[in-house]
């Protein structure tokens, strides 16, 4: 395990000494991993720093308030609504990782945009371990790893996480001093809901995924699972008010895990799985029928795309 004191000396110190008398932007989303970033960077920085979130349109329910709130300590915050820009770019794309590549391309065009306004040279990034393992052993590319563009226009990336597993991550993040909020809060993917919707991405299912996904978060808080999720399937025949439906399929997923490089499927109780899909059903009538994911990691990832 990481020794949280000594990490947090280093990595300020290598922040720093790339960065130079240069200006940066981190890229945040929100997640512990860039947050950790983000703070790290702020603390050996300051003001050559502009944390960046942007809004893609396939982030969780609340996300873009939750950041606001979050680093509102950060005076030099930009929130770019790019929604519209990120759907466009996904539209009709099916294959798996030609979405993470789509995402992880548009991601930096967005950073680019904002380096240009601010002046600034050099990109931080929360990369993990983990995010490195999976793209590289060609598992699946992550947005800020295998699915960045070969042409970046930044002089320097920093990545002070790239060694951490997330465990880690939580620690240096307690150590800090960030919020529960942040510092336990589960995984979320880089690439957003577009992973958890099969196939081609619209505003329709993304929109599903996002309020089912706060309703199995919200159900499954009590069982403290790695994480906690719905994800998008595809369609298929149900009955609601008498009346013939082709709806949604949704499916439930959640997970025990250490490092995410391996997980085991949770055993949930029938009543709990019940009422999940009740309220699934109940709250968002293109649903017709929600299922339960019991298959561990390997052979499946944690996520679906």
């Amino acid at each position: 395990m990481v020794e949280t004191g000594k990490f947090i000396e280093s990595a300020v110190a290598e922040i720093r000494e790339s960065v130079g008398d240069g200006h940066a932007i981190i890229a945040l989303s929100g997640g512990v991993d860039s947050s950790v970033a983000a703070t790290l960077a702020y603390k050996a920085i300051g003001e050559q720093l502009t944390p960046v979130y942007v809004d893609t349109g396939l982030m969780r329910k609340g996300e873009t308030d939750q950041i606001r709130k979050t680093f509102t300590y950060m005076s030099s915050l930009e929130v770019v609504e790019a929604q519209e820009h990120f759907l466009d770019a996904l539209a009709g794309v099916t294959d798996p990782e030609e979405k993470r590549q789509v995402i992880g391309e548009q991601f930096i065009r967005e950073f680019e945009t904002v380096a240009r306004e601010v002046d600034a040279d050099y990109l931080v990034q929360g990369t993990i371990y983990p995010d490195r393992i999976e793209s590289e052993g060609n598992i699946k590319s992550h947005h800020n790893v295998g699915g960045l563009p070969e042409a970046v226009d930044f002089e320097g990336i920093v990545e002070p996480c790239r060694d951490l597993y997330k465990d880690e991550v939580r620690d240096v993040a307690r150590a800090l001093g960030l919020e529960d909020v942040v510092a336990e809060r589960m995984p979320f993917p880089g690439p957003g809901l577009a992973v958890r919707v099969v196939g081609a991405v619209t505003e329709e299912n993304v929109a599903v995924a996002r309020e089912a996904t706060a309703i199995v978060e919200e159900e499954l808080e009590a069982y403290d699972p790695w994480q906690a999720f719905a994800a998008v399937l595809g369609r298929a025949t149900g009955v609601k008010g008498d009346n013939r439906v082709h709806g949604y399929v949704v499916a439930v997923r959640s997970v025990e895990s250490r490092d995410g490089m391996t997980a085991r499927a949770q055993e949930l109780d029938w009543e709990t799985l019940q009422r999940i899909q009740s309220r699934i059903t109940g709250s968002l009538p293109n649903v017709s029928r929600v299922v339960y994911d019991v298959t561990h990691k390997p052979p499946a990832t944690i996520e679906y795309e």
